[in-house]
C-alpha cells in the first residue's frame, strides 16, 4: 500500500543548510530546504557550473584513449563508431561523430545495432557487416564491456578496438585495446555514475588536450561545449543518478538548449513534442525528447534517431523529428497493449501476507522486445517490486530477451549476478545498473529462473524495501503556493534520479472534482479552514469513484501553461482520504 512519508521535519533541514548568507539572494528558504533534504548544503553542490566538472584524469585508460585516437587522426585513419539502440547510445554516438570531426577527423562513420536482428552490443554477427565498411578503429559507446565475443571477433580481423561504456564489467574484461569506464574495479574516478555519453564527451575532453599539447591546433582549441546539449540528453535518459558531477552537465545542456543553441535535431523535438523551448527541463527530456529518440531503436532502426541528431539542416531535423514522434506513437499502442497483458497476469500473484511475492516476473509470447523495459516500468511502479518482463527475442524463437527495472535499495544488476553465480548456465547474458538491467534466456529456462530470482530477491530485501513511500518535502504554506514559487521550484534543478523533484504534501478539502478523458481527475482544493483554493490535477487518478471530502495529497506545484499569466495549479501524485473530527 502507497502512503506519504516526510522526509525530515522543517526545522531539522532548516539548520542544516547555514545562514542565509551562503546563499545568493533569489534562492529561497523553501528551496534552500528542498537541498538540503537531498544532501547539497551548499549553493555550489546544489546548481554546479562547468568548472566544478571532475578532471578526466583519474579515469583510467583515458590518456591510452586518448592516444589511439590521436594516432588515428593524425594518420587518417576510419574511425567507426558503433553505438546502441537507446537514448544514451545515440546521443553519445552522436557526439562520438560530432566531436572528433570537430577535433579534425576525416573519415568518421557510425553504426549501430538492430534491435531484432543483431541483439545487444557489438556482436559477432555486426562485426562480419561492418567488415564492407573497412575501419581502421572501433568505438564503442555506451556498450562493450560485456561484448567479449564481437570485440574478438573485430580483433581477430586486425582492427583496434577502443571501449567506452558505463555498465559494470563481468569477472573478465573483453580483449579491447583500451577500455573506458568509471565502473571497472580500481578505477579512481569519483563519479561512478556517468552515463554513455558522459564517459564519451570526457574522452573527448582528454583527446582535446592531447592534440593541444601536441600543437595541433593553430588557434584556439575547439569549444566542446557545443556538445553539451547531447550529454545531457542521454544523461537524464538514461536514468543514472544525477550527482553533483552529472548535474553540471546536464545543468550546462539545458541552458543551451533554453537559448535556442540546440542542435537543429533536439531543436526538433522540443517543437514536435509541444514544448516549450526557453522553459526546458530534465522532465521534459525524460518525458518527451528521449521517448521519441528511444523509440526509432524500440520499434524501427535507431539510425533514425541517430541521424536526426547529428543533421544540421533545420528542415531535415523537422522531417525526421516528425518521424519519430510518428514511431513513438506507435510504440505507445503497442505499449498499452503489452501492459494491458501485464496487468491481467498480476490477478493470480500475491502481494500480501505469507504467500507474498518479492518479485514479478512476466512474459507473454506476443510481446516485442524492445517495449519489454516499459513494460517492466510500469509493472514496478504498480507493485513495488523488481519487475523482469520478457518478450521472444524473435516470432516463435525459443530466446527471450528480458528487461529488469527495480526498487531503491535492490540492486538489479547484483541479483542477477547471485541468480547466475548459483545456477551457471541458466542466464545467456546479462548486464545493466543497480535499477535497470538487461538478460537472455531460452524460454524453457523461464520457469527454474523464476524460481531463482524470487529465491535470490526474498534474501536481499527486506520488509521495509517493500514499502512503497511517497516521499514528501513537507507542505507548502498556501500564501507561498503563487507563480515565484512554482518558477524557482521548476528552474531549481536539474531534478531527477537521486536528485528528485520537489514533491509536497498537505491536507485539502475537496471542493468541486470532474473526471478528465477516461482516467484523469480535475480537482478544486481548498485548505481546512481557510478560503484560499487552488485548482489540481491527478493524471491516472480515476478510477470511476468519487474523491472523498477532505484528502491528503502529495504534490508539485507548478506553473499552469494552459491558463497562463501567473496561474500555478498542484499536480497531484498520491492521495490518501483523511477523516473529518
Amino acid at each position: 500500500m502507497r502512503t506519504i512519508r516526510r522526509r525530515v521535519e522543517f526545522g531539522v533541514e532548516h539548520e542544516a543548510v547555514g545562514s542565509a548568507q551562503d546563499w545568493p539572494a533569489d534562492v529561497s528558504p523553501l528551496l534552500r530546504r528542498v537541498y538540503a533534504a537531498r544532501g547539497a548544503r551548499t549553493h555550489a553542490q546544489a546548481q554546479p557550473r562547468l568548472n566544478q566538472l571532475l578532471p578526466p584524469d583519474d579515469l583510467h585508460g583515458i590518456e591510452d584513449a586518448a592516444a589511439l585516437l590521436a594516432e588515428a587522426i593524425a594518420a587518417q585513419r576510419h574511425i567507426l563508431v558503433v553505438g546502441d539502440f537507446d537514448c544514451d547510445g545515440a546521443t553519445a554516438c552522436a557526439v562520438a561523430v560530432r566531436g572528433l570531426g570537430l577535433l579534425g577527423a576525416t573519415h568518421v562513420s557510425y553504426a549501430v545495432p538492430n534491435r531484432m536482428v543483431h541483439g545487444y552490443g557489438l556482436s559477432p554477427a555486426l562485426v562480419d557487416e561492418l567488415a564492407a565498411l573497412s575501419p581502421d578503429l572501433l568505438v564503442t559507446v555506451d556498450h562493450g564491456i560485456a561484448c567479449h565475443a564481437g570485440i574478438a571477433a573485430a580483433k581477430a580481423r586486425g582492427w583496434r578496438v577502443l571501449v567506452t561504456d558505463h555498465h559494470l564489467p563481468g569477472d573478465a574484461l573483453p580483449p579491447a585495446d583500451v577500455i573506458v569506464d568509471p565502473n571497472l574495479r580500481g578505477d579512481a574516478f569519483a563519479s561512478k555514475s556517468l552515463a554513455g555519453v558522459g564517459v564519451l564527451f570526457y574522452v573527448l575532453l582528454a583527446l582535446r588536450r592531447r592534440l593541444r599539447d601536441d600543437g595541433c591546433f593553430a588557434g584556439d582549441p575547439p569549444d566542446l561545449s557545443v556538445l553539451l546539449d547531447l550529454v545531457a540528453v542521454g544523461t537524464v535518459a538514461d536514468l543514472v543518478p544525477l550527482d553533483v558531477n552529472n548535474r553540471a552537465l546536464v545543468a550546462a545542456g539545458l541552458r543551451r538548449l533554453r537559448a535556442g543553441r540546440g542542435s537543429a535535431g533536439l531543436r526538433a523535438l522540443v517543437e514536435v513534442s509541444k514544448r516549450s523551448e526557453s522553459a526546458l527541463t530534465a522532465t521534459d527530456i525524460g518525458y518527451a525528447l528521449a521517448p521519441r529518440i528511444n523509440a526509432a531503436g524500440r520499434l524501427e532502426d535507431m539510425t533514425l534517431g541517430i541521424e536526426c541528431l547529428l543533421t544540421d539542416d533545420a528542415r531535415r531535423a523537422r522531417e525526421l523529428a516528425e518521424i519519430l514522434d510518428g514511431i513513438n506513437a506507435e510504440r505507445k499502442g503497442v505499449q498499452a497493449q503489452m501492459v494491458g497483458d501485464a496487468e491481467a497476469a498480476l490477478s493470480s500473484l500475491s502481494f500480501d501476507g505469507n504467500t507474498a511475492r518479492a518479485t514479478v516476473c512476466l512474459h507473454h509470447e506476443d510481446w516485442h522486445p524492445g517495449v519489454v523495459g516499459l513494460v517492466a516500468s510500469k509493472i514496478k511502479e504498480r507493485v513495488h517490486r523488481p519487475t523482469i518482463a520478457f518478450a521472444p527475442s524473435e516470432p516463435g524463437g525459443d530466446e527471450l530477451r528480458g528487461s529488469a527495472r527495480s526498487i531503491p535499495g535492490f540492486h538489479i544488476r547484483d541479483a542477477l549476478a547471485m541468480v547466475d553465480a548459483r545456477h551457471p548456465g541458466l542466464i545467456g547474458r546479462f548486464g545493466g545498473h543497480a535499477m535497470a538491467a538487461g538478460l537472455s534466456l531460452r524460454l524453457v529456462d523461464l520457469p527454474a529462473f523464476q524460481r531463482a530470482f524470487e529465491a535470490c530477491a526474498a534474501e536481499m530485501l527486506s520488509p521495509e524495501l517493500l514499502q512503497d513511500i511517497v516521499l514528501s518535502d513537507g507542505a507548502i504554506p498556501p500564501e507561498a503556493c503563487a507563480i515565484g514559487t512554482a518558477l524557482a521550484l521548476r528552474d531549481g534543478g536539474p531534478w531527477g534520479q537521486a536528485f528528485p523533484e520537489p514533491l509536497f504534501d498537505d491536507v485539502f478539502d475537496v471542493v468541486q472534482w470532474r473526471p478528465v478523458g477516461e482516467t484523469h481527475l480535475k480537482l478544486d482544493l481548498a485548505w481546512p479552514g481557510t478560503s484560499r483554493r487552488i485548482p489540481a490535477i491527478h493524471f491516472s487518478g480515476w478510477d470511476g469513484t468519487p474523491p472523498p471530502s477532505r484528502i491528503r495529497a502529495a504534490y508539485r506545484l507548478q506553473p499552469d501553461d494552459w491558463r497562463g499569466g501567473d496561474a500555478v495549479q498542484l499536480i497531484v501524485v498520491h492521495r490518501e482520504p483523511v477523516g473529518r473530527d
